[in-house]
């Protein structure tokens, strides 16, 4: 999907809200984004993979992921310029830009053949984005359709803090809602009938009493 196709409305959203967080982004929400480093250790990726992150912000996450497997080939995609024009900034000042390549498009409905000359990719994660995404159902279809044969999808966002003091969950609910993010209830229940439908494996975890999730999904059955 070109950028001149994406849903301009969101795209725009988006755009409002991080023109002037993005400048802060990484240093705030390093107190509360968790699992994301637990997810970029468990991708284990083979040596010369690729791998793709889906919302890739400010491109903290590809950072660190391509520090430790540094033979791979890193591809970022979000529907923020404001977002990754920072991400491009940053993967330039560590020296990653020959192994990372970015693009603006649509996490539900993106042709990554078009936009990165890469058709699928061993590794897929979507890290703290689904919670964000208007028809987030669509990203993990579409993320599925995009991995290798022996590629796997790997997810963390929030979960719904089962494990957690109602007043925790008030306070944190209330200040996600500032930034349009919305916990997805049902996030176990659409990954499980995804991989069913992909027959792929699924693994499901919970972090810390509930306030985070961790899935992946693959390698595909044979």
């Amino acid at each position: 999907m070109s950028s001149t196709e994406l849903p301009a409305g969101h795209a725009e959203l988006m755009d409002g809200v991080y023109r002037w967080q993005r400048h802060i982004y990484d240093l705030t929400r390093k107190y509360y984004l968790l699992g994301r480093d637990r997810l970029i250790e468990g991708l284990d990726v083979p040596a010369g993979g690729t791998v793709l992150e889906l919302g890739c912000g400010t491109g903290r996450n590809i950072i660190l992921a391509a520090r430790r497997y540094r033979d791979a080939r890193f591809f970022g995609l979000d529907i923020s310029s404001e977002m990754l024009e920072t991400a491009s900034a940053a993967i330039a000042r560590e020296g990653l830009s020959a192994r990372v390549g970015l693009a603006k498009g649509d996490a539900t409905d993106f042709d990554a053949g078009t936009l990165f000359g890469q058709a699928t990719f061993d590794r897929i994660f979507v890290s703290y984005s689904l919670s964000m995404i208007p028809g987030w159902e669509k990203t993990v279809a579409a993320a599925l359709a995009a991995l290798s044969p022996r590629g796997s999808l790997h997810i963390v966002d929030f979960g719904q803090q089962e494990g957690l003091p109602r007043w925790f969950r008030s306070l944190l609910r209330g200040w996600l809602r500032k930034f349009h993010v919305e916990p997805r209830a049902n996030l176990r229940e659409v990954l499980d009938s995804e991989s069913r439908r992909a027959g792929a494996t699924f693994c499901f975890r919970t972090l810390y009493r509930g306030y985070a999730w961790l899935a992946v999904l693959g390698s595909r059955r044979d």
